[in-house]
């Protein structure tokens, strides 16, 4: 039962772990040959960009953690150990951040608010995505300081040199706990702000416009309303992802071979993988684009010429150069 389940498990971790890449490599590679054509790339293209390649780490991250903990334990030893949670912390964090940063963007270029303070913001948004960037590394450095004493000591807890340290070594690794935990708290909390905010906006928006006489289907509130879908999916998700790694690193010395582990692991992958579809949906270029490739796909399937001369003769770059 254990095998079968182990089985099942495996499978939805390769299925994410495949899906997850190809959705961020495609993200990555049409910003990129954008950029190479000599187009300029907006901010939020290029966070996407980032997104995308922080993305594709942690799921490679992921797929080595759970193959170590699943099928070759011995392959985990204190050095491999360390070097994988240092990974995960760094990748981890750049995923996170770069997340958040994008929903504070749609925020700043979206909300509208009355507010002279905001309004600086607005003006000066790409500076403050960028401060936010910067602040966030205050985080890593200071994570990952704890992080490789806590690891330093394990190892040689291990090896039996810490035998008058162990209150200390509790200390640490408490702390090294707590600071994971706080890592992925504070972005999961700016972007929920960001998410509320968002909603404050979209109402007073369509408040206004039931006072003026007008419908709900103009084109800013359409616009509110993808910047919402894309900011929730990712809350959401983020909030799943956000309840397994607090389960994950609090549990992984009792229950790393547990089923409940295990699930736990799976869950964890949807937010680096399933979130980066909802991206494409929600991005118009990177939509276009997607369905380009798709019908490409499916003409090349079926042996004939997909049916718009523009894709069939010059392909996806220039459907690049169309939808710009």
């Amino acid at each position: 039962m254990i095998d079968l389940l182990q089985s099942i498990l495996s499978t939805l971790v390769m299925a994410e772990f495949v899906l997850g890449n190809f959705a961020n490599v495609f993200i990555a590679l049409v910003n990129v040959i954008e950029w190479v054509k000599g187009q300029k790339v907006s901010c939020a293209d290029g966070i996407l960009t980032a997104l995308a390649v922080s993305r594709i780490a942690l799921l490679w991250v992921m797929l080595l953690n759970w193959y170590a903990t699943v099928f070759n334990p011995a392959f985990y030893s204190s050095g491999v150990r360390a070097i994988v949670y240092i990974a995960w912390i760094v990748s981890d964090h750049f995923c996170l951040w770069f997340a958040v940063s994008l929903s504070i963007l749609y925020l700043l270029k979206i909300a509208n608010f009355s507010s002279l303070f905001f309004l600086h913001l607005k003006w000066k948004a790409r500076r403050v995505v960028l401060m936010v960037l910067l602040g966030s590394l205050v985080f890593l450095v200071f994570h990952l300081a704890v992080a490789s004493l806590d690891e330093k000591m394990q190892m040689d807890a291990s090896e039996g040199n810490l035998t008058w340290k162990t209150k200390l070594k509790d200390i640490v690794h408490l702390s090294d706990m707590t600071a994971f935990t706080l890592a992925n708290f504070i972005p999961f909390t700016m972007s929920l702000m960001a998410l509320l905010l968002l909603l404050f906006s979209l109402w007073k928006h369509l408040r206004k416009m039931q006072l003026r006489g007008k419908g709900s289907q103009d084109v800013s509130t359409k616009v509110h309303v993808r910047a919402m879908h894309t900011v929730i999916s990712f809350v959401f998700l983020f909030l799943i992802y956000f309840l397994t790694l607090v389960f994950l690193v609090w549990s992984f010395n009792s229950l790393h071979n547990e089923p409940a582990f295990q699930c736990a692991q799976v869950l964890a992958i949807l937010y680096p993988s399933n979130h980066s579809f909802i991206l494409i949906w929600g991005n118009k270029k990177l939509n276009q684009n997607c369905l380009s490739v798709l019908c490409q796909v499916r003409c090349w399937l079926k042996e004939r010429k997909p049916p718009t001369p523009q894709i069939s003769n010059r392909g996806i770059i220039c459907v690049l150069a169309e939808t710009k």
